[in-house]
């Protein structure tokens, strides 16, 4: 696994939601660097990746209620771990659950495994609102999936905050997941 810059030379083969990914990148000026790797599917597969990348990998959860009128993709540091209660409790909605992944299409154009805050691009309509742990933004770069599971993006967190996020059109709220210790 190498760390280039930029979009790949030549996006044959790549699925039109990861070009677009590259593309709105590109237009907001944003220097970003890109993993080509084997699909990642859970975070014990991006371990490797993340030494190559060297920034704070997020784990991306999309969520529903339980009427699967209000969604919401939590973004935390991969190495903590998510309680649904506490969560629900903290913004005030109950019942959360995994949303389906008919959802994850339907709303952000990505499938389970390649969840990332880059399918928001495709949330016109701001179905899902952004919830944001705010650990990720203590790191200088964090890394992520442009919609697809076999490549992975470092770029610098201050972009993600004040660029990508605005020019989407969400608005991030910041919330503390306690990290649980494994020993209690």
């Amino acid at each position: 696994m190498t760390l280039v810059q930029g979009r790949p030379q030549d996006c044959t083969g790549r699925l039109p939601k990861e070009v677009r990914v590259y593309d709105l990148l590109d237009k907001l000026g944003v220097s970003y660097q890109r993993i080509d790797h084997e699909p990642a599917m859970t975070m014990e597969a991006c371990a490797e990746i993340d030494r190559v990348l060297d920034a704070t990998i997020c784990k991306n959860l999309l969520l529903c209620n339980r009427q699967c009128t209000a969604f919401y993709l939590l973004m935390l540091p991969g190495e903590k771990t998510f309680k649904t209660s506490a969560f629900s409790k903290q913004i005030g909605s109950s019942r959360l659950s995994f949303a389906d992944p008919k959802y994850m299409e339907e709303y952000l154009d990505i499938t389970p495994g390649s969840v990332s805050v880059m399918g928001l691009m495709n949330d016109h309509e701001n179905h899902v609102k952004l919830y944001m742990d705010a650990d990720i933004l203590k790191g200088e770069y964090i890394g992520f999936h442009p919609c697809i599971n076999t490549s992975s993006l470092r770029l610098k967190t201050a972009d993600l905050m004040e660029k990508i996020i605005p020019a989407m059109g969400h608005e991030p709220t910041i919330v503390t997941i306690e990290k649980i210790n494994p020993e209690a």
